[in-house]
C-alpha cells in the first residue's frame, strides 16, 4: 500500500498548482499577438489587392478613352487590347464592347484578375478577385458655331494671312466631318473695318437702302447690349467708299477703290449656318487683308447668328436654298440642352478709328456713284482745299469706343450661355487684354504667335468634340 504521507503531499502539490496564476498572461499575450499579426496580414493582403485593382482600372480607363476617340482610325477593340498588352496585362482583359453611330462611339471594357494572399491563406483564402470595368464615350451633340476672322490690313505682314488660312481650314475639317452631318453648323464672319452681311441676309432686314455696291448695315450703340438682331428696327446702309489711301502716302496718287470700308467682294461676305466644309475652305482661301479693324462689329454679327431671333432669317434662307433645310430650326432656343452655342473670335490687333462721310455729301444717287468712283482721301487731296476737307467727314468710332461696344456684346453673349473662345494673334498687350475680357474665362483665351494659331484652333475644336469618361 502506498505511503499515505506521500499521497497527502502529492495532493497538496496539486492544489497549489491549481491556485497558482503565474505565467497566464504570457499565454494570453501570445494569443493576442497572433491575432494582431493575422489582422495586420489581412490589411496587407487587402492593400496589395487594391494596388492591383487601381493599376488594372487605370489601364482600362486609358484604353477605353483612346479607343472611343472619334479621330481614332484603328479598330477600337484592338486599341484596348494593345493597351493591355503593352503593360503586360493582356491575359486579364475579359471583354470589349463597341457601340458606334453617326455621331458617337461608346467603348465598354471588362478586366479580371486574382491577387494571391500571403496571410489570409492561413485561414483558407488563397487569393482575392481584382475586377475592373469602365466605359468611355465621345458624342458630338448639336453645335452652332460662329467663327469670326480678322482680315484687316495688318494681316498683310509676314505670314499672318497664310497662318490664318491654315488654322481656319484645319478647324473646319475638325468640326465638320461625316459623323457630324446635320449636327454641326458653322457661320463664317470675316471682318475688317466693317462686316458685309451679303445680299441674302441684308434683304431680310428693314434698311434705308442707298446703293448696291456692298451690304453693310450700321448698328446703334444700344444694340450691342443685346445678343439678338432687332428685326423690327430699320437700319441705315453703310456708305460705300474707300477711306484708306496708301497711294497718296507713297506719292503715286492713284485713285484706288479696292479697299472700301464695307468689304465689297463676294468672298468677304458672311456665310451663314453652313456645313459645306469645302465651300467654307474655298472662301477662307480667298480672304485677303484690307482696311481697318472693328472687332465689335464682327462679334455683333457672330452672336446674332446664334440667337433664336435669327431663326426668321434662317427660314427665309432655307426657302432660298442658301441654308440646308435640316437647319431650318436654327438657331435653337438657348435652353436646348442638346445644343452648344459657341463663338471663336480671332484678331491680330485691336479696334481702330473709323470715319463716315458727312451726310450733306452723301445724300443722293449721284453722290453714291461719285464716292464709288473716287477714293475719298484722294478726291479731297486733289479737289478740296485743305481748310474745307474736315467738313467732308466725321469720326463714328474711336478705338476706346469700339472696346466699350465689344465689352457690351461679349457680356450679352455670356449672359445667354454662349461660350466665347478668343484668340489674340501676334497682337498688342492692349488687344490681348481686350480679347481676354471678352472670352468666357481666362482658359478660353489664347495669345499666340505664328503657327501657334493652328494649335489654338485645334485645341478649341477638341474641346467642342468633348471626350469624357461615362463611368
Amino acid at each position: 500500500m502506498a505511503n499515505p504521507r506521500l499521497h497527502v503531499r502529492f495532493l497538496g502539490k496539486i492544489r497549489i498548482f491549481h491556485r497558482d496564476e503565474g505565467g497566464v498572461i504570457t499565454i494570453f499575450a501570445i494569443m493576442m499577438l497572433l491575432m494582431m499579426l493575422m489582422v495586420s496580414g489581412i490589411g496587407v493582403d487587402l492593400m496589395r489587392n487594391e494596388m492591383e485593382r487601381t493599376r488594372l482600372q487605370n489601364t482600362l480607363d486609358r484604353a477605353v478613352l483612346a479607343a472611343a476617340d472619334l479621330d481614332q482610325t484603328l479598330d477600337p477593340a484592338a486599341v484596348v487590347a494593345d493597351y493591355f498588352n503593352k503593360v503586360g496585362l493582356a491575359s486579364y482583359l475579359s471583354g470589349v464592347t463597341v457601340t458606334e453611330g453617326l455621331n458617337f462611339r461608346t467603348v465598354v471594357a471588362d478586366a479580371n484578375s486574382q491577387s494571391p494572399t500571403q496571410f489570409m491563406s492561413m485561414v483558407g483564402v488563397n487569393s482575392l478577385p481584382v475586377p475592373a470595368q469602365g466605359s468611355a464615350e465621345e458624342r458630338v451633340s448639336k453645335v452652332e458655331i460662329s467663327v469670326v476672322l480678322d482680315i484687316s490690313g495688318s494681316m498683310k505682314y509676314g505670314d499672318k494671312m497664310a497662318n490664318l488660312r491654315d488654322a481656319a481650314n484645319t478647324f473646319v475639317d475638325t468640326v465638320i466631318r461625316p459623323e457630324t452631318q446635320d449636327l454641326v453648323s458653322l457661320s463664317l464672319v470675316p471682318y475688317s473695318e466693317h462686316v458685309n452681311a451679303g445680299p441674302n441676309i441684308y434683304n431680310q432686314l428693314n434698311t434705308n437702302h442707298y446703293h448696291n455696291y456692298s451690304h453693310c448695315v450700321e448698328f446703334p450703340d444700344s444694340h450691342f447690349g443685346a445678343s439678338a438682331l432687332d428685326l423690327s428696327a430699320t437700319y441705315s446702309q453703310m456708305q460705300h467708299f474707300q477711306w484708306n489711301t496708301y497711294s497718296i502716302q507713297s506719292g503715286s496718287q492713284q485713285n484706288t477703290r479696292y479697299d472700301t470700308v464695307c468689304p465689297r467682294e463676294s468672298f468677304e461676305r458672311i456665310t451663314p449656318i453652313s456645313q459645306d466644309a469645302q465651300a467654307l475652305k474655298d472662301q477662307i482661301d480667298q480672304l485677303r487683308p484690307r482696311a481697318g479693324t472693328s472687332i465689335f462689329l464682327g462679334m455683333k454679327w457672330a452672336v446674332a447668328m446664334l440667337d433664336p431671333a435669327f431663326n426668321t432669317i434662317t427660314n427665309a434662307l432655307v426657302s432660298g436654298a442658301v441654308v440646308d433645310a435640316t437647319f431650318a430650326d436654327r438657331p435653337v432656343a438657348y435652353d436646348d440642352s442638346e445644343t452648344l452655342k459657341t463663338v471663336i473670335l480671332m484678331t491680330d490687333g485691336q479696334n481702330s478709328n473709323s470715319s463716315r462721310i458727312s451726310s450733306w455729301a452723301y445724300n443722293s444717287s449721284s453722290e453714291y456713284v461719285h464716292w464709288n468712283n473716287y477714293n475719298f482721301q484722294w478726291y479731297l487731296y486733289n479737289y478740296v482745299s485743305y481748310y474745307n476737307r474736315p467738313y467732308y467727314y466725321w469720326q463714328k468710332y474711336t478705338a476706346s469706343h469700339g472696346d466699350g461696344l465689344l465689352d457690351d456684346i461679349c457680356d450679352a453673349a455670356k449672359a445667354q450661355g454662349i461660350v466665347i473662345w478668343a484668340i489674340g494673334f501676334e497682337t498688342t498687350d492692349h488687344g490681348a487684354d481686350t480679347m481676354q475680357n471678352c472670352a468666357s474665362s481666362p482658359s478660353h483665351f489664347f495669345r499666340v504667335e505664328g503657327i501657334e494659331l493652328s494649335e489654338a484652333f485645334q485645341a478649341i475644336a477638341r474641346q467642342i468634340n468633348q471626350l469624357r469618361l461615362t463611368q
